[in-house]
């Protein structure tokens, strides 16, 4: 069967007034539901150690109908696009609502926003061209330093094409890019091995990314910090005073923070943050943000997977909670308006409330004068991975790249340093907020229940008063 990436229904086997037929009695009697079709080509090419160790070239193509019933919901899905497989999909979902009357919830709104570009970025540089890139990328690093022992770069890209019909007839079409360029670099000496690592990406073509200029200092990046991490020595551990850099250090308040205000957690009561809107949960100057509207960016989205529009959603406003991150069903039992964070991984995916870019505004501090502030701390400028409990809020986050600061000095680089704390305790503890926001680079992709979608971070430096650090120094 080929299908149209113009008009997936109508074009596949399936047909549109079939599946409006088949989706209404579907979902006949149900709160809320919708049919979600997607057509997806992605590749990604792995050079490792002088070689090309990977490359892969894959097309998929499904749906997925929902029927929600109060709190439930039915979900099927398959691979196979036509009236015989939305049949038995509708039988199962059906299940959902024997015994149970609803009433259909209106349609999203309607928008003409257009946040990216809906060229295929597979059609950009040619296979030969991508690998001679990568050899371009593992030649530049290996000759900058002898200390380099090991270089892997990727470049990967998608083009995925969803429509979203609902039960009555309100059909909603997304042409969705994704690019991606990762760098990583291990330099060693007689004594150790440190490695050093540099992304970026988004909802573009490869244009900006592969320009000599980019990659270079790409590849510059990586290899700084891996010489940076060779001189490291040992974290200290204890209660210190922590300034977190700006751009991809948002990725603590992310985790930390951003999924304590997703809505089914609230609506659960799962969370930390739930039963506290309207009342003080960070300190003054602390205001937070979920923008899916950012053009171009990683996490963005013209509609989500719902069909809502995507927004910008205050979270914290000056230190006050104001908001959750809602999909339509959260928000419907929540008495809330959809915010746009209706999201899933694939067809294959139920949709559940999810971020998109979640940034910390600016505060009015110079990044500078929040280091002198500091006596004796740490200056944290990367992060690695870290653990989350969403109802306790604490939180455990490695260090990639941190320093030393005593009486207001940046000192020597530090390796094993771990940042444990509290999510909501965390905030009130900000005490000064830099005037230098940044937006990561392009390269988050976030984790739950099963399920990965891109996101993006974003905060100034700020500094986090007596944070818990553990440490490796004895």
């Amino acid at each position: 069967m080929t299908i149209s990436t113009t008009d997936l229904i109508e074009s596949s086997g399936l047909g549109l007034e079939t599946a409006k037929r088949i989706t209404a009695e579907a979902l006949s009697g149900a709160d809320d539901g919708e049919l979600f079709v997607e057509y997806r080509q992605s590749e990604g090419l792995v050079f490792d150690n002088g070689r090309l160790k990977g490359a892969n070239y894959d097309t998929a193509q499904g749906f997925g109908l929902r029927a929600v019933a109060g709190e439930a919901a039915g979900y099927a899905h398959a691979g196979d696009i036509s009236e015989g497989a939305l049949k038995r999909a509708a039988e199962a979902v059906s299940a959902v609502r024997k015994g149970y009357s609803g009433t259909y919830a209106a349609p999203p709104a309607r928008t003409n926003q257009s946040l990216y570009t809906d060229v295929n970025p597979l059609g950009g540089p040619s296979f030969e061209e991508k690998v001679r890139l990568l050899q371009e990328i593992d030649a530049y690093a290996r000759a900058k330093d002898p200390r380099v022992r090991q270089v892997s770069a990727t470049l990967a890209a998608s083009w995925q094409v969803v429509e979203i019909l609902r039960a009555d007839g309100h059909l909603v079409r997304d042409v969705r890019p994704m690019v991606r360029l990762n760098i990583s670099v291990v330099a060693g000496n007689d004594a150790r091995q440190e490695s050093g690592s540099f992304g970026c990406g988004g909802r573009e073509g490869f244009e900006r990314f592969i320009t000599t200029e980019n990659w270079q200092g790409g590849v510059d990046e990586a290899l700084r910090q891996a010489l940076v991490n060779l001189d490291a020595v040992p974290a200290p551990a204890g209660t210190l005073d922590v300034v977190l850099g700006p751009g991809w250090p948002g990725i603590l308040l992310h985790e930390a923070v951003g999924h304590g205000l997703e809505g089914d957690f609230n609506r659960k009561k799962t969370s930390a943050f739930a039963g506290l809107m309207g009342q003080r949960v960070a300190a003054p100057g602390v205001t937070i943000v979920d923008d899916g509207t950012i053009p171009d960016r990683r996490g963005s989205l013209t509609v989500d997977d719902e069909g809502t529009p995507a927004g910008r959603t205050m979270l914290i406003e000056d230190g006050i909670l104001k908001g959750y991150m809602q999909d339509r069903q959260n928000a419907r039992l929540m008495g809330m308006e959809p915010t746009g964070n209706g999201r899933r991984q694939s067809y294959a995916h139920i949709p559940m409330p999810r971020m998109t870019n979640t940034v910390m505004m600016a505060g009015d501090k110079d990044p500078e004068e929040i280091l002198a502030s500091v006596k004796d701390g740490l200056y944290a400028v990367a992060f690695g991975g870290g653990q989350v409990d969403i109802t306790s809020g604490k939180f455990v986050f490695s260090c990639t790249e941190a320093y030393r600061v005593e009486n207001g000095k940046v000192g020597a680089p530090v390796k094993g340093a771990m940042l444990i704390g509290n999510g909501p305790d965390a905030l009130t503890r900000v005490s000064m907020i830099g005037n230098d926001m940044e937006l990561d680079p392009g390269m988050g992709t976030c984790g739950k229940q099963g399920q990965g979608v891109p996101v993006g971070v974003g905060q100034p430096s700020m500094r986090i008063n007596e944070l818990t650090v553990g440490g490796t120094a004895v």
